[in-house]
């Protein structure tokens, strides 16, 4: 998958609601957001627009220009609350109208807080109706209306997920990247990658737990499925790992889990070709510093007690990473696509997981897969929702 010349003017003709060159449209009333209540955490992307006529703004509600303040001069809501302002998107046309997304995440359990502040805030004088997907979107259905009087207008996750792809990537030309000199740790960096004419892709979404779709055309994709059409999905994502380390390290947020997998050493919890070989396993090609049994040195207490937070965390890490790659190779062998595209929460702040995945894809497939990765990562969903905002 090397990378091409990039092509907007064919992609535009793809999409819908998404160029500078769309009709005007009528406009529903402001604030516009679009949601992915997540299982673990929630995504929620807000439009602030900037093409506001004077008479619009003589006849805005003070409520709204508080909200407007509140969510664009804060990167901190609360202890959980946090918007991504390096992600921020500017300069963009949703419906015909010009502004700027702004994106904000928060553990779904906070949800409770989330409605109190939104009803604190005034949102439910302004906004019946948010755009919204996810499993959260029906979960939570009755709680928005009960206490601050919105509407959920719930999507389709999946349809959602890939009309966020392609409306951040087509407006975003750093979208893509891939990780360039995997066989050196020092000089293994990230290099932008131009998406053009990417189809057919198979798109790995690692959230709380793991969904695999073949994706042929903007409007035309599938959930993989095996021989028996068994879904080749997986239970094992984020939210395993997250879970796995509080319980081995008492961490107490993914943030905190990442940090300690970065300077622990799962060599000292997994068993590796070598430590059963000696060294390679030759006649299969195997290297000696392949995993081969994750978890197999804490066999003893010996062992068990020599193992540091940092290691366990590492190869809880690594054992979550290489059963997502496992489980993306063979989905790309039985579909033959070697396009590969990973996006989801589960990379945030993860280049571990990240190089661990390419190397894993160009290890196994002899340098014929090289996958694509995606800077806005887990907010897609909520983008292509709020791409369907209407006055309902």
């Amino acid at each position: 998958m090397a990378p091409r010349s990039y092509n907007k003017k064919q992609k535009r003709a793809m999409m819908q609601n998404s160029s500078k060159e769309e009709p005007v449209v009528s406009h529903p009333p402001m604030p516009w957001f679009g949601m992915d209540i997540g299982g673990t955490l929630c995504k929620l992307v807000y439009f602030e627009p900037k093409d506001v006529t004077p008479d619009e703004a003589l006849e805005e509600k003070e409520t709204l220009k508080n909200i407007r303040k509140y969510l664009t001069k804060n990167s901190a809501y609360g202890k959980t609350g946090h918007r991504d302002t390096h992600l921020q998107m500017d300069d963009v046309y949703i419906r015909g109208r010009r502004g700027t997304l702004h994106f904000i995440r928060f553990p779904t359990s906070e949800m409770d807080n989330f409605l109190t502040l939104a009803r604190n805030k005034g949102m439910a004088t302004l906004v019946s109706t948010v755009c919204a997907t996810g499993g959260g979107a029906y979960k939570f259905e009755q709680n928005f209306k009960k206490e601050v009087n919105m509407r959920l207008h719930k999507y389709d996750e999946l349809d959602s997920l890939v009309k966020g792809i392609l409306y951040v990537e087509m407006n975003n030309p750093h979208e893509c990247y891939y990780w360039a000199n995997l066989s050196d740790d020092k000089l293994c960096e990230k290099r932008e990658f131009d998406f053009k004419d990417p189809y057919p892709f198979l798109l790995v979404n690692i959230g709380s737990g793991v969904s695999v779709l073949a994706v042929y055309g903007p409007n035309n994709y599938k959930r993989v499925s095996g021989t028996r059409l068994l879904y080749m999905d997986s239970s094992l994502g984020g939210g395993t790992f997250l879970g796995l380390c509080s319980l081995l390290t008492g961490c107490n947020s993914f943030d905190e889990a990442i940090e300690l997998a970065t300077i622990g050493d799962n060599t000292r919890v997994d068993k590796l070709v070598k430590d059963i070989y000696g060294g390679d396993y030759e006649r299969f090609y195997l290297p000696g510093d392949l995993v081969a049994s994750s978890f197999g040195q804490m066999i003893t207490r010996e062992r068990c007690m020599r193992a540091r937070r940092e290691d366990l965390a590492r190869a809880t890490l690594v054992t979550i990473t290489n059963n997502i790659g496992s489980i993306a190779r063979m989905c790309a062998q039985n579909e033959k696509i070697n396009n590969l595209v990973f996006v989801g929460n589960f990379l945030r702040v993860n280049p571990i997981a990240m190089k661990l995945l390419a190397r894993a894809m160009d290890y196994w497939s002899h340098g014929t897969i090289q996958p694509v990765f995606l800077e806005h990562e887990g907010y897609f969903g909520a983008v292509g929702c709020l791409l369907e905002i209407d006055d309902s």
